[in-house]
């Protein structure tokens, strides 16, 4: 018998309606798997139990009753610890934050999750306020890649994303704002979601502004479009949050590829260094899209890299994050976050301004791109797992993570939905992914891209080993 651990979300909530098992055991399961795994990996800061239990119980009743409260209802959820999640604090991976507080309010898509019957098991790791590609902090130390302890999980979305493959819950909800949902998903070998800007509702607003979303981490493509079923309703504290969605995610997955236009760009037109094994496994991949009946075409889109601009918003971003800090404060403060605020601090109007011309450049450049190409296929990253506990792989002569990321940030900064899809491993048994991008509200083309790798058996890696 498969485990409770192993079980896609809508495995659980089909196992629920059959009655084969209980909300209950799902959630000792994961709880188990969570506590279990802790020590090896770090990705979490807090686990919940008792609220879980309480709030399996009553599932389980529900389901007894046959009146379950939404789609996921009994499902167990993870929460990353930059989206409040009311009942304990949420302290973004600072030691500059205070703990002390009511602590009463959900993040509009935690609010959604518990509407519908999710069970918290508690919040994941970030690096501090998600300012990094990988996860550790002065808060809570290193998270390590399930697949290789000794290696990153990617980030800033890393404990959710090793959570998930570790079966400490098979959803987990992370934030990304220049790749955090799509780079740990890359390095963990699980489904990755950015969906387009204001699809998801937003609450605190984010320091990074327009460059934030929220999104998914899950065991699979179907998996994702059920949570964002959910997740993607409106909320009135998110004045940019989209209308209505018309129809569901899920019912988009049907359909399959056929007759697609696929942009398959290896290196964005030669801008890009991608390892040898991280680029075979992908074009195979891309093969097996051309098997499955897309029509796929070599074609790179006419962007330069735009990591100046995305350096101006990024960092200026965070520099309002700590703008009213204290000297204390400022001290216990991740480095590379204190040097990145400091240069933040330093830009005037006028760089903002045209940074956000760079921005609105890129967008219009990819919505004529996409009159032509129904998606973008690329590389997540350009290599896989490398070091824990550094910003940037050792020897590469790099300065921040923006400089192993360029396949990631460019579409936080056009507001794309993007998806990462595990599509292998490289000869290091590390995973590899796929991404996906489509055109600003064509969530549901990417959903349906990865959902037809999934069921052709092209997506998917081996669960690590911990």
């Amino acid at each position: 018998m498969t485990e409770l651990t192993e079980l896609t979300a809508v495995q659980l909530v089909d196992g629920y309606r059959k009655g084969e098992f209980s909300p209950v055991e799902a959630t000792r399961a994961a709880l188990e798997r969570a506590v279990s795994v802790q020590p090896a990996v770090n990705a979490f800061v807090r686990l919940d139990t008792d609220d879980a239990l309480s709030r399996a119980r009553e599932s389980e009743e529900r389901w007894r009753r046959g009146k379950p409260a939404g789609l996921v209802d009994g499902v167990p959820v993870t929460v990353k610890d930059i989206l409040l999640l009311r009942g304990g604090p949420t302290l973004k991976g600072s030691k500059a934050l205070s703990a002390s507080g009511s602590w009463d309010e959900d993040a509009p898509s935690v609010a959604r999750l518990r509407e519908h019957g999710a069970v918290f098991l508690g919040k994941t790791t970030t690096p501090e306020f998600g300012w990094k590609g990988v996860t550790d902090s002065p808060l809570s130390g290193v998270t390590r890649n399930p697949y290789d302890t000794s290696r990153t999980t990617g980030g800033s979305s890393g404990g959710a994303a090793a959570a998930v493959a570790l079966g400490a819950g098979p959803l987990a909800l992370g934030t990304d704002g220049g790749g955090s949902v799509r780079i740990p998903a890359s390095f963990c070998g699980v489904f990755g979601l950015k969906p387009t800007y204001g699809r998801v509702p937003l609450y605190p607003a984010s320091a990074f502004g327009t460059l934030a979303h929220v999104g998914p981490l899950a065991r699979d493509a179907a998996d994702a479009a059920l949570v964002l079923d959910v997740i993607s309703g409106q909320d009135t504290r998110d004045w940019s949050g989209l209308g209505p969605v018309s129809g569901s995610f899920v019912d988009a997955l049907r359909g399959g590829v056929r007759g697609l236009r696929v942009a398959y760009s290896p290196t964005l037109g030669g801008q890009v260094a991608v390892r040898p094994g991280v680029a075979a496994v992908v074009r195979r991949a891309v093969e097996g899209l051309a098997g499955l009946g897309a029509y796929v075409v070599e074609a790179d889109p006419d962007v330069t890299d735009p990591v100046d601009a995305f350096h101006v918003l990024w960092f200026s971003g965070a520099a309002r994050v700590t703008q009213h800090f204290g000297v204390r404060q400022r001290e216990v403060l991740d480095p590379g976050l204190r040097e990145i605020c400091e240069v933040g601090a330093g830009f005037g109007a006028l760089d903002y301004l045209a940074a956000v011309d760079v921005r609105m450049e890129l967008g219009r450049r990819m919505g004529r791109f996409h009159e032509a190409y129904d998606v973008l296929v690329t590389p997540t990253v350009p290599l896989t797992a490398f070091e824990a506990g550094v910003e940037v792989p050792k020897g590469s002569g790099l300065r921040r993570w923006t400089g192993w990321t360029p396949f990631t940030y460019p579409f936080n900064m056009s507001q794309q939905p993007a998806a990462s899809v595990p599509v292998g491993v490289d000869g290091g048994g590390l995973p590899v992914g796929l991404q996906v991008v489509a055109a600003r509200h064509r969530d549901d083309v990417v959903l349906r891209v990865a959902h037809a790798l999934y069921e052709a058996g092209v997506a998917g890696v081996a669960a690590p080993v911990v």
